[in-house]
């Protein structure tokens, strides 16, 4: 799945900034072909969208930080004689 993100209009010059998030994904029509279609779109405040990306990037480092003390296991048994 990707997103498409972009700046949201406003019709008010004092409102906060906006931004639509678009969530797409790959498939093929009925002659094979690759085409994009889009699951749903989201509109956020840009600081609420910031926050989210941060809370997301802090839970994926954290996974990745068990995958690779998994790695250093996996190795190690693999490397004992």
């Amino acid at each position: 799945m990707a997103k498409v993100i972009a700046e949201k209009a406003q019709d008010a010059v004092d409102a906060p900034k906006m931004v639509s998030i678009k969530h797409t994904r790959v498939m093929k029509n009925a002659n094979g072909n690759d085409v994009t279609v889009m699951d749903y779109e989201e509109i956020k405040d840009v600081d609420t969208a910031i926050a989210d990306a941060e809370a997301h990037k802090a839970s994926l480092e954290a996974s990745l930080t068990e995958v690779e003390a998994e790695l250093v296991d996996y190795i190690a048994i693999r490397d004992a004689e």
